[in-house]
């Protein structure tokens, strides 16, 4: 499944803004069609977000939806193959929030093993992470909610190789369960669960596609 499709799945519901400590600043945020029917959007990078939600609509009051979740080194995206002649309206925020433990299912381990967990998190991180391999290579993680305010809880990935965490799941307020179907490459990656708060939104900005 493509991350976009999994991203996206539950970003509706974690629209609200929910403060936990203080929110990293929205950052400046430009929107250029390179093309008539792509567009780039820039943004600085905020060294105090653990990443950020792109958003869209169609028109100046929504409804949003959400565009990708990006981790925190990322500083533009492409929107491309637009509907010609359509307004595109974005916003983005950055989150933030205390993530689990971390586990990993090694490359070998049979259906039905739980990765044990790591080490010990903050007090309102997300506890006692497990990743279950099923036999359609599929991964369902459980875990213990111990935050009063979250938004949504962000399952990350670190690949193999990777040097950093990636969004790859979002959920509902209040869940402990989500699944993950692996793609290629992707047995033998370290998991960890985020319990989400957003910062505040940018500015709107909008840029209209041109004719195909």
């Amino acid at each position: 499944m493509p991350i976009i499709a999994r991203t996206a799945v539950a970003a509706l519901a974690a629209a609200t803004l929910v403060g936990c400590g203080s929110s990293p600043p929205a950052p400046a945020f430009t929107a250029t069609l390179t093309s008539p029917t792509n567009v780039v959007l820039h943004w600085p990078s905020d060294p105090a977000a653990a990443g950020y939600l792109l958003e869209y609509a169609n028109a100046a009051d929504g409804p949003w939806t959400a565009l990708q979740y990006l981790p925190p080194g990322q500083t533009s995206y492409t929107h491309p193959n637009l509907i010609p002649e359509t307004p595109f309206y974005y916003r983005i925020r950055s989150f933030a929030g205390p993530v689990s433990a971390t586990v990993t299912l090694g490359a070998a381990s049979p259906p039905g093993t739980a990765a044990p967990p790591g080490t010990a998190a903050p007090p309102s991180a997300p506890a006692d992470l497990t990743a279950t391999a099923a036999p359609d290579q599929s991964l369902h993680f459980a875990w213990t909610d111990r935050s009063a305010d979250e938004a949504g809880f962000l399952l990350e990935i670190r690949r193999p190789g990777a040097p950093e965490f990636a969004p790859v799941e979002v959920t509902d307020p209040n869940a402990t369960q989500c699944a993950l179907s692996l793609l290629p490459g992707e047995q033998g990656s370290a998991f960890r669960v985020r319990a989400l708060s957003y910062g505040p939104l940018s500015p709107v900005v909008e840029r209209t596609t041109g004719k195909d």
